[in-house]
C-alpha cells in the first residue's frame, strides 16, 4: 500500500495553451522549470476541461463533476450552495485547503439567505470561495468601463500596488496592464496595438511574482506544517490583457511566432454557430494585420515569466524539504484561439481551447517508474478531485465526484474501464451570438464529445452537429456533418452523449454503499408484502405474524 501525500500543491494558470511549453513541443518558447516538473512526473497529452470558459470550468475542477451536473454554466452564475467541493472532501480527511489566487467563484447569495448562513460566518465563507479558506483571492479582472468595475469586490492586488506607490485607484488597470507613450501618456493593454511596449511596472511587482510571493508566505506562515494541506496556487496570466513588463517584454519577436492554423476553407458554408463566432469583434480582429505579431510575443513573454516564477517558487521546496511530501499539479483552466480557426479569445471547442497542459509530480516512489513519461490516455479536468483523495489515503466518494483517480496511471498500473470519450460543455446564452442567431437562452447549448479521433459537437436549437476526424484531420479544417460516409460515426455518438446524459448523477445525498445496506431493509423490519399464509418467506422473517392469543376488542353486536 502507497504511503500516503502529506500536501497538496495546485497549480492553475489561466488561459494557457497545451502547446505552450516546451515539454509539449513549441518550438521557440522555452520553459525549463516546467519541464523539469514534467521530467519527474507525468504529462497527460490527452487532457480536456469540462467548458471552454473560466468559471464553468473551474467549478469542474473544484467540484470534480461535469457543468450538466453543477450547473455553473457561464461567469457569474453561482454555485449552487449543496454542491460539495474540493475543501469539503478534504477536510472530511483531515487535510485543509487553501486559496492563493483565481477562482472566478460566483456565491449562491440567494441559497445562503434561504439556509440562513451568514456568508461572514466560516461556513459562509468557504460556501462562497468554493470550499477554500482564503489566504489571498484576486481574480485578476479589475476592468473599469461606463456602468462600473466589472468585479465589484476589493482587489488585494491593487490595494498591494498602492501600497508601493502606485498611483490611483486601479493601479491594475493603469500600470499592471497598461505602458506607457513616449510623451507620458497611458497606452492601455486592452488596445493590442501596445501588446509589445513594456508595462507601466516593476517586473517584482506584477501580478504573476506577486502570487507567488504570496504562495511563499502562505507555505511560511507559522504552523503551516501542524496540518496537511492543499493550496491552490491559481494564477492569473497569461490571461488577457496582453502586455508584460521588462525584461520580457521585447523577448519574442513575429519570428518566434509558430504557423496560424486555419484555412480558407472553414468560412466556406461554415456550422451558423461557428460563423457567430468568427463574426465576433476578438475573433475578427485576430486577422486584422500585425494583431497576431503584436499579441503572441507579449503572450509567450507572459508564460516565460510564468515558468520563471515556477522556477523560483520550486527552489523554495526544495529549500524547505516540501518537493519530498507534496503532490504537484500543474494545469490550466483552458486554452487560447489567438487566431486559430478565425477565433480568438476561448469559448468553442477546436482542441487550442478544450484542451490543457497537465502535469502530475507524484514524490513517493512508487511513482518512480513513469517519471518524465507521457500518458495519453483520455483525462478530464474532473479526474482531479477523486485523484487527490486516493493520494490522502481517503476514499473517493463516487456517488459524488464524477472524475477517476489518475492515480494509476502515476503508478504504472493499467486502470480497469478507463473512459472511451471525453465530454465539454458550453453555455453561451448571454452573448451576443446567441441573440444574432434568434436563441432562447436554453438553446444557446453545445456539447462536445470526443473519442479520441472523432469530435462531435451537438448544438440545442435545431441545428445540426458539427464532426471532426482527427486522425485525417488533426488541424480540424473539415466539418464532416454532412459527409454520408460518417452518418454512423455521428449515430454511435449520439448514443454515447445520450448514455453520458442518462447517467446517475444527482443522487449524491447516499452513497452506493449506503444503497446496498438499503436492499431488503424493508422486508427484515417488518414490511412484508405479496404474502398468502408467511410459507414463501423463512420463519425467520414472519417471527412477528406468528399466531399468538391476543385480546379481542372488536366490537360485539346482539
Amino acid at each position: 500500500m502507497s504511503r500516503k501525500i502529506r500536501n497538496i500543491l495546485f497549480i492553475m494558470f489561466d488561459q494557457l495553451r497545451w502547446d505552450y511549453l516546451s515539454c509539449a513541443g513549441h518550438k521557440t518558447l522555452h520553459t525549463p522549470h516546467i519541464d523539469r516538473l514534467a521530467s519527474k512526473g507525468v504529462r497527460f497529452s490527452r487532457a480536456y476541461v469540462q467548458s471552454p470558459i473560466c468559471g464553468s470550468s473551474r467549478m469542474s475542477f473544484y467540484t470534480g463533476r461535469y457543468v450538466h451536473s453543477h450547473g455553473a454554466q457561464r461567469n457569474n452564475f453561482p454555485l449552487k450552495v449543496g454542491e460539495m467541493t474540493l475543501g469539503d472532501h478534504l477536510r472530511a480527511s483531515g487535510m485543509d485547503a487553501f486559496l492563493v489566487g483565481k477562482t472566478h467563484m460566483e456565491a449562491d447569495a440567494k441559497g445562503l439567505e434561504r439556509l440562513g448562513i451568514a456568508p461572514d460566518s466560516i461556513i459562509g465563507a468557504r460556501l462562497s470561495e468554493c470550499g477554500f479558506d482564503v489566504f489571498v483571492r484576486d481574480d485578476g479582472l479589475w476592468a473599469e468601463g461606463p456602468d462600473g468595475f466589472y468585479d465589484d469586490r476589493r482587489s488585494p492586488y491593487n490595494e498591494y500596488l498602492k501600497s508601493k506607490g502606485y498611483p490611483g485607484e486601479n493601479p491594475w488597470a493603469d500600470h499592471a496592464n497598461a505602458s506607457i507613450t513616449d510623451d507620458g501618456m497611458l497606452a492601455s493593454g486592452w488596445l493590442t496595438q501596445f501588446a509589445q511596449q513594456p508595462a507601466n511596472i516593476r517586473e517584482e511587482d506584477s501580478e504573476t511574482p506577486w502570487l507567488t510571493t504570496q504562495c511563499i508566505d502562505f507555505l511560511q506562515t507559522p504552523g503551516r506544517d501542524d496540518r496537511p494541506w492543499l493550496c491552490h496556487l491559481s494564477y492569473i496570466k497569461p490571461h488577457w490583457p496582453y502586455i508584460v513588463p521588462a525584461p520580457y517584454a521585447g523577448m519574442y519577436g513575429p519570428d518566434d511566432i509558430q504557423d496560424v492554423i486555419r484555412d480558407e476553407s472553414e468560412k466556406r458554408d461554415p456550422h451558423p454557430v461557428y460563423d457567430a463566432y468568427m463574426q465576433t469583434l476578438v475573433s475578427t480582429s485576430y486577422s486584422r494585420e500585425g494583431v497576431r505579431d503584436n499579441v503572441i510575443p507579449a503572450y509567450m513573454a507572459l508564460i516565460k515569466q510564468c515558468d520563471d516564477q515556477m522556477g523560483r517558487l520550486f527552489a523554495h521546496l526544495e529549500e524547505t524539504g516540501r518537493m519530498d511530501d507534496t503532490l504537484i499539479v500543474l494545469t490550466s483552466d483552458h486554452g487560447d484561439y489567438l487566431g486559430d480557426h478565425w477565433l480568438g479569445e476561448k469559448n468553442f471547442f477546436h482542441e487550442q481551447a478544450v484542451k490543457i497542459p497537465l502535469i502530475v509530480y507524484d514524490p513517493r516512489p512508487e511513482a518512480d517508474a513513469t517519471r518524465g513519461t507521457v500518458c495519453d490516455a483520455l483525462v478530464e479536468a474532473i479526474d482531479l478531485a477523486p485523484t487527490f483523495l486516493e493520494a490522502i489515503g481517503a476514499e473517493v466518494p463516487s456517488h459524488i465526484l464524477e472524475g477517476r483517480s489518475l492515480m494509476p496511471f502515476l503508478h504504472g498500473r493499467e486502470p480497469e474501464q478507463w473512459r472511451d470519450w471525453v465530454i465539454c460543455e458550453f453555455d453561451y446564452s448571454t452573448t451576443p451570438m446567441a441573440t444574432k442567431l434568434g436563441l432562447a437562452h436554453r438553446d444557446a447549448r453545445a456539447f462536445m464529445i470526443f473519442d479520441g479521433r472523432w469530435k462531435m459537437i451537438h448544438f440545442e436549437g435545431g441545428f445540426e452537429p458539427m464532426l471532426f476526424d482527427l486522425e485525417t484531420d488533426p488541424e480540424e479544417f473539415r466539418d464532416r456533418r454532412a459527409d454520408p460516409e460518417c452518418a454512423a460515426e455521428i449515430e454511435r455518438l449520439y448514443e454515447a452523449l445520450g448514455q453520458w446524459a442518462r447517467r446517475l448523477s444527482q443522487r449524491t445525498a447516499i452513497s452506493d454503499a449506503e444503497v446496498d445496506k438499503l436492499t431488503g431493509k424493508s422486508q427484515r423490519r417488518g414490511v412484508l408484502l405479496g404474502l398468502y399464509d408467511g410459507a414463501e418467506l423463512p420463519e425467520e422473517m414472519t417471527v412477528k405474524l406468528r399466531a399468538r392469543p391476543v385480546p379481542d376488542f372488536r366490537e360485539r353486536t346482539g
